[in-house]
């Protein structure tokens, strides 16, 4: 679900490092919201980042 149906942002991975330097994996998410957008013509609700909400890709739907 954490994937921007507009560009297409996704879930990164990278190494997460202790005071100690222990390292172990971790994540980062973008941050989507459930949106009810202009798709195709038609109101539908759809997964987008803020960063795209921000920029105007997305036409919203009233």
């Amino acid at each position: 679900m954490a994937k921007c149906d507009i560009c297409g942002k996704g879930v990164t991975f990278g190494i997460k490092v202790s005071h100690s330097h222990r390292r172990s994996n971790r994540m980062w998410k973008p941050n989507v919201k459930r949106v009810k957008a202009i798709v195709e013509g038609t109101p539908r609700h759809v997964y987008v980042c803020t960063r795209c909400l921000r920029s105007n890709k997305v036409e919203r739907a009233i």
